[in-house]
């Protein structure tokens, strides 16, 4: 299965536990964001680990990298987050009906 949807990439990235860490480090940042090396001391993260990480993370949409001179500066894509909760919740609670077919799975 390729992951080609934005929701499915966007939940692919977060399915680590390095990335998720750094990915709520960043939420938690706010609009201001996190320089990398900020991020890889709060985690004790390699440079090399966390560019890794953050690559993903950015590939996928969910964080967005700012050069500012020598430093980037990362920061969430917070309309980008909004929209994958709300694809996780947009049927919440809209109940399920089965059909036959599925029935005899």
């Amino acid at each position: 299965m390729t992951t080609t949807s934005s929701e499915s990439r966007a939940l692919a990235a977060l399915g680590h536990d390095a990335r998720l860490a750094i990915f709520r480090l960043l939420v938690k940042a706010g609009d201001e964001g996190l320089r990398v090396g900020d991020i890889g001391e709060h985690l004790g993260l390699a440079p090399s680990t966390l560019a890794h990480h953050l690559s993903t993370l950015t590939a996928a949409g969910l964080v967005v990298q700012e050069r500012r001179g020598r430093e980037v500066v990362n920061r969430v894509d917070y309309p980008a987050m909004h929209r994958l909760v709300g694809f996780l919740t947009s049927e919440c609670c809209a109940g399920v009906t089965l059909t036959r077919d599925e029935d005899a799975a």
